[in-house]
């Protein structure tokens, strides 16, 4: 047993359940919690919930918290910070202990009355004029899962050198059971917690609703929605209402639930977490089939194309919402945000209607900083988007958007129809004129120590040696923060932040990316091909994806 794992067993103060948790972890468990300490990644702190240092649990929080209040206190007079959570097991728990650290640190607290989406809490940041925020949400992990995720004063979540800030004071505070916050109820009496909900609910679907195009066109089409038991259930409906649609909700789907019990996965990436929304809109012969992630800042889609329901990835959802922005909604002069593994039709899709693509690293963080820097300059936010289903239209939010998602698809949806087309039309239509785009992704589960040490070894392996079975053109390391173009024999500095990931570029204008996940035990493989058919494009990517894997399977 580890020293860290000694001091939770003589703890007098550990809660009950973790007690018993913790006594009766095997040896292989034991190590898992306590290996190492849970840490931020690209979308805050997340993990299992339990007992254990690399768990989520109160005693990791305050810490997280404690560090997050000093550098609140450190860098504002008077530090002020919104909290939202969602219905995952402990979430609320987890938010109103949040709220006791940081208002017994003077801070303070305005925690929302009930779940709440991530986007929300973006936009309540500077609608309460608060100088941070907090959701607690593990977005669409397994229900074992919960996490933390921290804002700045402009809805954005901390990027880098904020997250380095408060690891400072995280590793400066004091131990798992010397944080000793007042009782809630008493900092709610001194005006330190106040509870907050329905103005701002309001404000913010008042700012969602402001981005439609064509407010006032006739809506037409049928959608069915479902939030997969998160927290758009009220907002979702509530926004679909007031917009004019006929829908049906998921019924057995409005109903918040920690454990997800009618998905395999609450990922609205999967086709799976579809399956009885899709009962729902065969039976009611619906044209559009939203569905939005627990935390609901993921939105994905299926439309009904020649009497069956097609599923769209964000790549694809992405280049059907810039088409659109780009047709309706012109800008003088504007700015497409992306990410490094983002398919690149929206990019080309832009670029004809003279809109510049900035592409970021991976996490929606990025994107939000780059909204921020646009401010009181001439040229105008356009679009941010990322390939794992989240967008934004409208900076108010400096995070992705399911609500603006379902505004803005459904609108589309519904001028297309208007026309005779539905969204695969579309897509066909930009695939003609850009090429048949064709994107790919293999999750490799590596969990544990174990995990973490061979996702190491497969980045470092793919780091020193370029994979043979590819004509290789260009190497981005966004570790060393260089760039390779081996057809000039030249090197140079990247610009964007340190990230332990590697993008390999190919003579057919192809190329990959190998990225740990910052959220979940996995390695990420990212594959992106363009073809004159999709036939062509999707064996590109089995191709590809083939011979990266044969090396991974190869390395120890």
């Amino acid at each position: 047993m580890n020293n860290k794992a000694k001091v939770w067993f003589e703890a007098k103060n550990l809660e009950a359940d973790l007690k018993e948790q913790l006594n009766s972890y095997t040896e292989e468990q034991l190590n898992d919690a306590f290996y190492t300490d849970i840490t931020f990644g690209t979308g805050g702190m997340r993990g299992v919930i339990g007992a254990g240092t690399n768990r989520m649990n109160i005693y990791t929080l305050r810490r997280a918290n404690y560090g997050y209040g000093k550098v609140l206190l450190a860098h504002y007079d008077k530090p002020s910070v919104a909290i939202a959570y969602d219905p995952r097991r402990k979430s609320l728990d987890f938010a109103k202990d949040s709220a006791r650290v940081l208002a017994s640190l003077g801070i303070k607290v305005f925690l929302f009355d009930k779940i709440t989406p991530t986007p929300e809490l973006s936009f309540a940041v500077r609608f309460l004029h608060a100088t941070g925020g907090i959701v607690v949400t593990a977005s669409h992990n397994p229900p074992e899962y919960n996490g933390y995720k921290i804002y700045d004063h402009t809805g954005c979540q901390y990027v880098p050198d904020l997250v380095d800030e408060v690891i400072k004071e995280i590793d400066k505070a004091p131990g798992y059971f010397d944080i000793n916050p007042k009782p809630y109820e008493e900092l709610v009496k001194e005006g330190l917690i106040e509870i907050i909900g329905k103005e701002v609910d309001e404000a913010f679907l008042n700012a969602v609703k402001g981005i439609q195009v064509k407010a006032g066109a006739k809506k037409e089409i049928k959608i069915v929605f479902t939030p997969l038991h998160g927290t758009s259930g009220y907002l979702g409906s509530k926004l679909l209402t007031d917009l004019g649609y006929d829908f049906v909700a998921v019924k057995e789907q409005m109903v918040p639930d920690g454990d997800f019990s009618t998905v395999k996965s609450p990922n609205p990436e999967n086709a799976s977490a579809f399956e009885l929304a899709i009962k729902y809109a065969k039976e009611a012969n619906a044209d559009l089939v939203i569905a939005t992630d627990p935390d609901a800042d993921r939105l994905g889609i299926a439309v009904l194309h020649n009497g069956e329901y097609k599923y769209l990835t964000g790549n694809q959802t992405g280049a059907v919402l810039i088409n659109y922005l780009c047709k309706f909604r012109p800008f003088p002069k504007a700015k497409l945000f992306n990410t490094i593994v983002t398919g690149s039709l929206g990019a080309e899709i832009a670029e004809k209607h003279g809109i510049e693509t900035f592409s970021t690293l991976t996490g929606f963080k990025y994107i939000g900083e780059q909204a921020t820097l646009l401010e009181g300059t001439d040229t105008k936010f356009f679009f941010g988007y990322e390939e794992s289903y989240g967008y934004v239209i409208g900076d108010f939010v400096r995070d992705k958007d399911s609500l603006q998602a379902i505004t803005m698809i459904s609108e589309a949806a519904n001028y297309y129809h208007s026309i005779g087309k539905t969204l695969v039309d579309v897509l066909e239509d930009l695939y003609k004129e850009y090429g048949y785009h064709q994107e790919g992704l293999v999750n490799i589960g590596l969990a544990g120590e174990e995990g973490a040490k061979k996702i190491g070894r497969i980045l470092n392996h793919f780091r020193v040696n370029n994979p043979e079975g590819f004509d290789i053109v260009a190497k981005e390391d966004y570790e060393l923060r260089k760039r390779y173009d081996y057809l000039e024999g030249k090197e140079s500095n990247l610009t964007l932040p340190v990230s332990n990931v590697i993008k390999f570029f190919l003579k057919d204008g192809s190329w990959f990316v190998l990225r740990p996940s910052g959220t979940e035990p996995k390695m990420k493989v990212y594959i992106a091909c363009v073809a004159p058919s999709m036939d062509e494009a999707k064996a590109k990517v089995k191709d590809i994806e083939n011979k990266v894997m044969k090396i991974v399977g190869d390395i120890d």
